[in-house]
């Protein structure tokens, strides 16, 4: 796969997981933590904050490979 086509797949999936994963914390903060005291929010979105940069690692790393050359 061309180097280009790689990044522009990677680029919409980087913002559509980005955009998807917040709506989706979201709701479950809205659902979830209602009646929650300060602190147990700050948890939940500190570790829903970071919690996205799993996925977008993977995706960073396979649009970051080098193509394997044909022999």
């Amino acid at each position: 796969m061309p180097v280009r086509l790689k990044k522009l797949i990677g680029t919409i999936l980087l913002v559509t997981l980005v955009c998807v994963y917040a709506i989706v914390a979201t709701i479950f903060a809205v659902a979830l933590l209602a009646n929650a005291s300060p602190w147990i929010h700050l948890i939940y979105f500190l570790g829903t904050g970071l919690l996205w940069v799993i996925p977008a690692m993977f995706i960073i790393s396979w649009m970051e490979k080098v193509p394997k050359k044909k022999a």
